[in-house]
């Protein structure tokens, strides 16, 4: 009778101690982290009728950005594209996208030049007006911005090894990066 108890004991104090882990009855919630941090994030939250339709007016606005690049493209055609105010589609896109309107039509722009200056047949003032930038000046300071070095130096550079990688992949090796080129920036100022 005595190991009965003691079993059914150690059962509790096992299943107790699995609660505990896995945050239940802790006061740590669901998800939480098992090292004490703070709770990974849930999606659990229902998505309404118009956030949906928001949604997909964000994304005709943005693929209108992935396909028009090289248009000359404001906040406002945006905003009318995603049936919005400009004001609220500049919040609405940097809230799901994580950046600005502009920042992504910039980003997409500098992804398509990196491409085109790897060919190495155009001059930077080329590649910055078949990019859609009007000014080679600012183009040049943002693709230093994103990239971590000029547009002629990236240019100049050896790009065979992407010879033989499908397009799709180089471009997602060689995508521009805020924090990438912050990094390498902060690499090259420490350096002596």
């Amino acid at each position: 009778m005595k190991s009965d108890h003691a079993s059914a004991s150690a059962s509790a104090s096992a299943s107790a101690s699995a609660s505990a882990s896995a945050g239940i009855g802790t006061g740590t919630g669901a998800g939480a982290d098992l090292r004490g941090g703070p709770p990974a994030r849930r999606y659990a939250r229902i998505v309404t009728t118009e956030e949906l339709a928001n949604l997909a007016h964000l994304r005709r606005a943005r693929d209108l950005m992935d396909r028009e690049y090289m248009r000359p493209l404001d906040v406002a055609a945006l905003a009318r594209v995603a049936l919005m105010s400009s004001g609220h589609f500049s919040r609405q896109f940097r809230a799901t996208y994580g950046e600005t309107p502009y920042a992504y039509l910039m980003t997409r722009r500098i992804e398509r030049a990196k491409a085109l200056l790897r060919r190495g047949d155009l001059s930077v003032t080329e590649v910055c007006m078949e990019v859609g930038c009007s000014s080679v000046g600012s183009f040049s300071a943002r693709f230093t911005q994103l990239v971590g070095e000029t547009p002629t130096a990236y240019r100049g550079r050896d790009h065979g090894a992407l010879a033989g990688v499908p397009g799709c992949v180089a471009k997602d090796l060689t995508r521009p990066s805020r924090r990438r080129a912050t990094s390498t920036a902060a690499r090259v100022v420490a350096s002596p």
